[in-house]
């Protein structure tokens, strides 16, 4: 019999689980927050690992000595130990493209809910039943402001589309990994210097992959050259932001608005976590990592990531498209798309 774990089970996925059954695949679903030694235990005799949060460390993975394959059913593969697979000959795949335009899209509907004011004045709203136009409900254009990228990748170049042909906001981008060539052609003009391009935006977006080189990368000295009128969006991972420093420039009004729907401790609580302060304050939206949730992108997630395993448990190579280094390294059990 051959055995799928998937972790994180708190993420509906019908159709993965479904599609893998129907192959005859005993599945396990194990609950987020489980813990390491109890991840072992249940890999024991896994053929199949599918994951979305939970770590898997080189400990779960060297309790494993049937795994075939680990499939990241999302994005972000900072929760993998990557190299220890590597050295077990075990491909590592995620699903990259899902929910670009999805994503975008949350980031950007951020941007116009926080330009509106709209958090405060649907409150007041709910609280009296009616307001009317005074200075405290003043909301900003988004046409004719700037918008500055942090990471231009697939779905940073969504929202500068979305924001500049659609909006005709001026977009700025800092990427070190894309020349002023590419950035042109996706409407975006190129900022070598993150803080020149923070102290020049009215609104900051953040898309980059999160790594050793860019946690903490918008820290208290980013913070101090945005415009205290600027709104800072984070849909992307939690942890390139220093959140102890963004927590104070919101407590100092610092900033003209925050939008995240990531962070470095999930889940968020409302009391006892190091970004509750954010909860009090009517300028700040708080999501729980949903930008990337609607009825169309989690049928492109369950329809790659069931196609990925087929790839694994047919013993064909598993198709990479992830353009992310990390995955590139990888010679075994892989083809490159």
């Amino acid at each position: 019999m051959v055995k799928a774990i998937r972790t994180d089970g708190e993420l509906e996925c019908p159709a993965v689980d479904a599609g893998l059954r129907a192959h005859g695949v005993e599945l396990a679903i194990l609950p987020e927050g489980i813990s390491e030694g109890d991840l072992c235990a249940a890999v024991a005799d896994a053929d199949l690992l599918l994951m979305c949060y939970t770590p898997i460390t080189a400990r779960v993975i060297e309790a494993a000595p049937r795994l075939k394959g680990i499939v990241k059913y999302g994005v972000g593969i900072d929760a993998i130990d990557i190299p220890a697979a590597m050295a077990r000959g075990i491909p590592v795949v995620n699903i990259p493209d899902y929910a670009e335009e999805t994503v975008a899209e949350a980031a950007f509907a951020l941007m116009i809910a926080l330009a509106r004011r709209l958090p405060a004045i649907t409150h007041a709203v709910a609280e009296q039943g009616w307001i009317w136009p005074e200075a405290r409900w003043l909301g900003r254009d988004i046409a004719g402001a700037t918008l500055g990228l942090v990471g231009c990748g697939r779905i940073g170049r969504s929202l500068a589309r979305m924001a500049g042909a659609g909006f005709r906001a001026r977009v700025l981008g800092y990427d070190p990994y894309l020349d002023a060539t590419a950035m042109r052609e996706a409407g975006i003009e190129k900022v070598d210097a993150l803080q020149d391009l923070l102290a020049a935006s009215d609104f900051v977006s953040i898309h980059s992959v999160l790594n050793q080189s860019t946690r903490g990368m918008i820290g208290a000295a980013e913070l101090a050259c945005m415009k205290r009128t600027a709104i800072l969006i984070n849909v992307s991972r939690g942890a390139l932001v220093d959140e102890a420093a963004l927590v104070d420039a919101v407590m100092e009004e610092r900033l003209g608005g925050v939008g995240l729907d990531t962070y470095s401790l999930e889940p968020l609580r409302k009391a006892g976590h190091p970004m509750s302060p954010l909860y009090r304050h009517d300028n700040v939206i708080l999501l729980p990592h949903l930008a990337f949730f609607t009825v169309e992108a989690m049928q492109r997630l369950e329809a790659d990531t069931l196609t990925r395993c087929e790839e694994i448990l047919q013993g064909r190579p598993v198709t990479v498209r992830s353009n992310d280094p990390r995955l590139r390294a990888q010679r075994a059990g892989i083809r490159f798309a």
